[in-house]
């Protein structure tokens, strides 16, 4: 056996090996090898079936991998040749291919990143095997068999081969790679940036075995592309100039349709694929690239004097192989008039956002911002006694601030003992209750205190003629200690339950009015009702509390919150902290407005001052957490 290292520094392999080796970054080097090899054979005339076979095999702690081409297949110099590693060896730099994946490295990279394997080959009725793996001391081993032999009838089945063609086995046994489950091999395969292009025109099918058998295909794998807007082309002229050279490109530019867009990686769906000659070189937005008015553009650019540079030795890939070289002039010029062609869609996706009148936030940031909002509701009423009058009814104002609340308890705080069933009551005033309002409860309840009953909605109407409802608690522990808090619109009640050994056996209740000039801090109106994104016909106020709504909105004309909106209207969620900011402000400012009306000292602007900073040192910390924690 001819075991030999390979012929390049050991320690360089070792830092690709690491670098690039995954399964997917392994399919887009092999399948384009594929792509690669069937090009040339059209380029001289020669019909092909274009079928690229793959086939995955996963088990618990590793996979096998394998590819196969119908295409030009290697003798036996080729396929040692191939061993050679780095870009001066790739078919780019002899001016033999247009060259891709990681031009002369990507093969070797994925066979030994992820474990070991062997290519196989038939060209010319000659079959030949190369062994890659690393020897006992770690090093960067091959075992070329002594060379070829004639092509045998049991080769060809085998191989699936019927004329020429390789197949690369990788044996994935890299305990770091992450084993992919099939269908999410084919997922890969699908969006990968690096093989829509190659999905047009080639026939990739992918095949799940187990045990050896095939038990799920794939079917010719193609890209779905989002159903989208054309803005530009399709192919659009236009050109760039260096050295006082002009080049030509032409670029298709669309924009998704109700579909959001992956916005990095390499199943990125947003952007514009850098395509020259048969090479995807990148997937980008150049000077617009992750700014406000791009969500929702992807496209095409074709642009052959790219990879005709990077085969004469200009630096027009990245020294990590990973897109383009912002670096390089050449690209640079090619960069700016992209952009340039761009530009008027990018901008009127930005006009767009002016006029934006509502926006949304995502379900996760509304359920946080509602328990935030409930939060604050209750430090204004029991921390700061801050109990906004009732909105009048057919009464007279004056009247409406002398009547009970529409919803509370008869008392606000039950001391109880263990195993003694006590009733709690809530008075509700219905005339004060929309029709169609609807009473929700919610419960903080350890166990060991049971309630019956426990409704979570009751409609309003439901109530009839009642003006109370009752439950039946019991605590089974001593020191257990429950809530339960009512809202109707804007009406909010609010208890607490505590067991105590000690605790009288008997109910003490209040008379249920409410006390003439003592602040409730168990019940009142709420302040903040909820919250809004919407047009305020200005760009100055970012957020502002409505008094009438009883809601903080949060204007979608603010430049700076405008920065945050996608052109779909969504709030991004990485932008929460803004979010904090915008609450924080508008919460402190009001609730301090009725703190200081409350000291009778209305108007008094440092006394408001103070009371904003005091209520910010409180509560601000929270405020912010809230959001972080989302």
């Amino acid at each position: 056996m001819a075991i030999s290292p390979i012929p390049v520094d050991q320690r360089v392999i070792d830092i690709d090996s690491r670098r690039f080796a995954s399964i997917e970054k392994a399919l887009v080097e092999l399948i384009t090898n594929a792509d690669d090899s069937y090009s040339r054979l059209e380029r001289a005339g020669v019909p092909v079936s274009g079928q690229i076979r793959i086939h995955y095999e996963r088990h618990q702690a590793g996979a096998v991998l394998m590819v196969t081409d119908q295409a030009e297949g290697m003798s036996f110099a080729q396929a040692r040749f191939i061993l050679t590693y780095g870009g001066a060896h790739s078919t780019l730099a002899r001016g033999e291919g247009g060259g891709r994946g990681y031009f002369g490295r990507g093969l070797k990279q994925a066979l030994y990143g992820l474990g070991y394997g062997w290519i196989e080959t038939i060209h010319a009725g000659r079959y030949a095997r190369i062994e890659l793996f690393r020897g006992e001391n770690g090093g960067y081993l091959y075992d070329d068999g002594d060379g070829d032999r004639p092509v045998r009838d049991k080769d060809r089945t085998r191989l699936g081969i019927a004329e020429n063609g390789t197949k690369v086995t990788i044996v994935i046994a890299n305990a770091q790679t992450n084993i992919s489950h099939y269908r999410s091999v084919v997922q890969s395969v699908a969006n990968n940036v690096y093989l829509r292009d190659v999905l047009t025109r080639r026939q990739v099918e992918l095949l799940h075995l187990q045990r050896g058998k095939t038990v799920e295909r794939s079917g010719v794998v193609h890209y779905q592309e989002p159903p989208a807007a054309l803005l530009l082309g399709p192919e659009q002229a236009g050109h760039f100039v260096h050295e006082q050279q002009a080049y030509p490109f032409t670029l298709t530019l669309k924009r998704a349709l109700d579909v959001e867009l992956t916005t990095r990686g390499d199943e990125r769906t947003n952007g514009l694929v850098i395509l020259s000659g048969t090479a995807v070189l990148d997937c980008q937005l150049f000077e617009y690239e992750n700014q406000v008015g791009t969500e929702y553009l992807f496209g095409t650019v074709h642009c052959p004097a790219l990879i005709d540079k990077l085969g004469q030795g200009m630096a027009i890939i990245s020294d990590e192989r990973e897109g383009l070289n912002a670096k390089e002039p050449f690209v640079q010029a090619f960069s700016r008039a992209v952009s340039a062609m761009i530009a008027p869609c990018v901008l009127a996706e930005r006009e767009k956002l002016k006029h934006l009148e509502h926006a949304s936030a995502s379900g996760r940031t509304s359920h946080m911002i509602e328990h935030l909002l409930e939060r604050m509701n209750r430090a204004a009423i029991q921390d700061l006694g801050i109990s906004l009058p009732p909105a009048p009814t057919d009464a007279t104002a004056a009247d409406a601030t002398e009547r009970p609340a529409a919803l509370r308890f008869t008392t606000p705080f039950y001391y109880r003992q263990p195993k003694h069933p006590f009733h709690v009551s809530l008075l509700v005033d219905p005339g004060q209750l929309a029709e169609d309002e609807i009473l929700h409860f919610a419960y903080v309840l350890p166990d060991s205190l049971h309630i019956d009953p426990a409704p979570v909605e009751l409609p309003a109407s439901a109530l009839n003629d009642r003006q109370r409802i009752e439950w039946t608690v019991v605590g089974d522990t001593p020191g257990s200690r429950g809530e339960i808090s009512v809202r109707a619109g804007s009406h909010w009640a609010w208890c607490e339950m505590v067991v105590a050994e000690h605790a009288s056996g008997h109910s003490h209740a209040t008379s249920g009015h409410a006390v003439k000039h003592r602040t409730p801090r168990d019940h009142g109106e709420l302040m903040f009702t909820g919250y809004e994104f919407r047009h305020l016909d200005n760009e100055l106020d970012r957020a502002v509390y409505s008094p009438a709504e009883r809601k903080i909105l949060i204007n979608t004309a603010a430049p700076t919150v405008q920065l945050y909106v996608d052109g779909r209207g969504h709030f991004r969620d990485t932008a929460r902290l803004l979010l904090a900011e915008l609450f924080m402000d508008v919460i402190s400012d009001e609730l301090a407005r009725c703190a200081v009306e409350k000291s009778g000292r209305p108007g008094d602007v440092e006394a408001l001052h103070r009371a904003k900073l005091d209520i910010i040192r409180r509560y601000g910390s929270e405020i912010h957490q809230s959001f972080l924690n989302a």
